[in-house]
C-alpha cells in the first residue's frame, strides 16, 4: 500500500488531487480539518492517530510529530539499514507529502491581530513534515503548491512514480517556501521586541513578473514584491492598460511615487531616469500637469507621470498630447480612460494613495551585501528654518522655497533645484560638484531663473554656487548649512541681496 500524507490550510484542488491518488492505490493519511474536509467530499482517509496510536494533543499543536510519521518521511528506501529499522518497528514509508502551512502572513496582515493569535498561527508540524520530506526527496515526492498537483499525478500515472528531477525541483520549492515563511515570522517577532538592526536579517519576496530584460537588453531581470509591503508602491499597483512594465519603467515609477507622496495639493510629477524633470502643484490637476510640461518640455517626452488626484477628462486631454510611458494615479474617470486608452501602449496604473505616508526601510544592494536604512521621510517647514542673511524671504519666496526643498531631496546628488511658488523651473542632478549641478539648473531655467529660488540638497563647500545663482537673478536660497565655510556663502548672499535660510537637514540621494 502506497501512502500519501495530506495536511492543508489552503485546500484548493485538494479533493481532486486526493481522489486521483486513491485511484492509483494510495492510502490517504490526514488530520483535523483536512481530514474532515476530504471525507465530506468523498475521499476515504486514514486518521494520523490510527498510525501513531496516539491522539492529537495540546489543542492540535502535536499530532504528526511522531516516529511513525517522520520515520516514514525520512527513511531512505535505498538504504538497507533504514529499511531494516522500518521493518523492525513496523513503519511503512510515505511516498507523497502534500502540506501547506498555517496562514501566518494572512493573520498578521490584520492590523488588529493580537500577539497571541499571531503566535498560535506559527506552524510547527507543517514545516517539519515539509523539510523532512524535502530532505528525503530521493524517496519522497513533496508538494507545497497546488499548481504542481497535476504534474505529480501525470508522472505517477505514466511511470508509477515521479522522476528524480521533478522531486528535486519540488524539494527546492519547499525549502524556498519554508524559508519565506520563517522570514516573515522572524521579522514579525523582531519588530515586536524592537530589534531595528538584528544580527541576522532576512527578507522574502514573491515573484510578480519576469521582465523582458533589465536595464539593457543583454541583462536578465525579474520583479519581486514584498508579501507585507505597503499598498503605496509600484509593486502593489494595478495596471489598467498598456504594455508590460519594464525594469526601467519600474525604477522610474518608484521614483515618481517617492516624490509625490510629499505633496498634499493637486500635484503632477514627471520623472526621467529616476530624477524629476518637473514637479508642479495647483488648484486643479489639469493645471498642475500643464505646469509640469512647462518645467521641462523636452525631458518629459517618454517620461513617467504621477498624479495624486483622479485623472479627469481635462487632464487626460493634456496627457494624451504627449508621448508618455506611464501614468500613475489613484484612479481614472471613465472619460479619461476612453481618451487615454486610444494609445495602445501607454501604461495606466492605479494604486492606493491613502497609505502614501507609510514607512518602510530602504534596501540597496551592493556587491556581496545589503545596505539598510530608514527612508528619508524627514520634513521641515518655515518654522524650522533659520534665516542667516540680512534679508528675510518674502511670503511668496517662502512658498517657493518649500516646494523646491520638497523636490531636491528626491534628486540624485549633487542636486540643485530652481523653482517658483507652483513648480520647478530648473533641475541639476547627479553631478560630481555642486556648482556643476547649479549651472545645469540655471541653464535649463534660462530667463525664468530671474526672481526664482534655489534649493541645494547639501551645504555649499564654497561660495561659488551662491555667486552663480546671484548672477542668474536668484532671489532666495535654501540649504542645510553645516560647512566650515558657511559664512563665505552667507557673505556672498548678503553682497547680492539674496535671502538665505538653513534647515539643518541634509538630503543626499545617491
Amino acid at each position: 500500500m502506497k501512502r500519501a500524507l495530506i495536511s492543508l490550510s489552503d485546500k484548493t484542488g485538494s479533493v481532486s488531487f486526493a481522489k486521483k491518488l486513491v485511484e492509483m492505490g494510495f492510502d490517504i493519511l490526514s488530520t483535523g480539518g483536512t481530514k474532515k474536509y476530504l471525507e465530506e467530499h468523498g475521499v476515504p482517509v486514514t486518521p494520523v492517530e490510527d498510525v501513531t496510536n496516539f491522539p492529537e494533543i495540546l489543542g492540535g499543536r502535536v499530532k504528526t510529530l511522531h516516529p511513525f510519521i517522520h520515520g516514514g518521511l525520512l527513511a531512505d528506501t535505498a538504504n538497507d539499514q533504514h529499511v531494516a529499522e522500518m521493518n523492525e518497528h513496523n513503519i511503512p514509508p510515505i511516498q507523497v507529502v502534500c502540506v501547506n502551512l498555517y496562514p501566518f502572513q494572512q493573520t498578521i496582515e490584520n492590523p488588529q491581530v493580537s500577539y497571541e493569535d499571531a503566535v498560535e498561527n506559527v506552524d510547527i508540524g507543517g514545516p517539519t513534515m515539509l523539510r523532512s520530506a524535502a530532505k528525503n526527496h530521493a524517496s519522497v515526492t513533496v508538494v507545497v503548491d497546488p499548481s504542481d498537483y497535476d504534474i505529480v499525478v501525470a508522472e505517477w500515472n505514466e511511470s508509477g512514480s515521479t522522476s528524480l528531477e521533478t522531486r528535486k525541483r519540488l524539494a527546492a520549492k519547499v525549502f524556498r517556501h519554508t524559508a519565506a515563511y520563517d522570514s516573515i515570522i522572524a521579522n514579525y517577532f523582531s519588530k515586536e521586541v524592537g530589534e531595528v538592526f538584528p544580527e541576522k536579517l532576512s527578507f522574502t519576496y514573491e515573484k510578480k513578473q519576469t521582465l523582458r530584460y533589465g536595464e539593457n537588453p543583454h541583462q536578465q531581470a525579474a520583479f519581486y514584491k514584498q508579501p507585507l509591503g505597503t499598498s503605496f508602491s509600484i509593486a502593489a499597483a494595478t495596471q489598467l492598460h498598456g504594455k508590460e512594465l519594464s525594469y526601467n519603467n519600474i525604477q522610474d515609477a518608484n521614483a515618481a511615487l517617492q516624490i509625490i507622496r510629499d505633496f498634499e495639493q493637486p500635484t503632477a510629477v514627471a520623472v526621467k531616469h529616476m530624477n524629476p524633470c518637473g514637479v508642479a502643484t495647483s488648484t486643479t490637476l489639469a493645471h498642475a500637469f500643464d505646469e509640469v510640461v512647462k518645467a521641462d518640455p523636452v525631458s518629459i517626452f517618454g517620461g513617467i507621470v504621477a498624479l495624486n488626484r483622479e485623472v479627469d477628462e481635462d487632464t487626460a486631454e493634456q496627457l494624451q498630447d504627449i508621448f508618455l510611458e506611464i501614468i500613475i494615479a489613484p484612479s481614472f474617470s471613465k472619460e479619461a480612460m476612453e481618451r487615454l486608452t486610444r494609445k495602445k501602449n501607454i501604461r495606466l496604473l492605479t494604486l492606493d494613495f491613502s497609505s502614501a505616508s507609510s514607512h518602510e526601510w530602504k534596501l540597496v544592494s551592493v556587491e556581496g551585501g545589503l545596505l539598510v536604512q530608514e527612508q528619508d521621510r524627514k520634513t521641515s517647514s518655515q518654522a524650522d528654518w533659520k534665516v542667516v542673511t540680512d534679508r528675510t524671504p518674502t511670503e511668496e519666496e517662502y512658498r517657493a522655497l518649500a516646494l523646491a526643498w520638497n523636490v531636491v531631496k528626491h534628486v540624485k546628488s549633487n542636486a540643485i533645484v530652481l523653482g517658483n511658488e507652483t513648480r520647478t523651473i530648473g533641475i541639476g542632478a547627479g553631478q560630481m560638484n555642486r556648482v556643476g549641478a547649479a549651472k545645469i539648473a540655471i541653464e535649463q531655467a534660462a530667463e525664468l531663473a530671474d526672481g526664482a529660488v534655489l534649493a541645494s540638497d547639501a551645504f555649499f563647500p564654497m561660495n561659488d554656487t551662491v555667486e552663480l545663482a546671484a548672477k542668474a537673478g536668484i532671489k532666495a536660497i535654501i540649504q542645510p548649512g553645516g560647512s566650515v565655510k558657511d559664512q563665505d556663502s552667507i557673505d556672498m548672499a548678503n553682497n547680492y541681496g539674496i535671502a538665505m535660510v538653513m534647515t539643518g537637514t541634509r538630503h543626499f540621494n545617491h
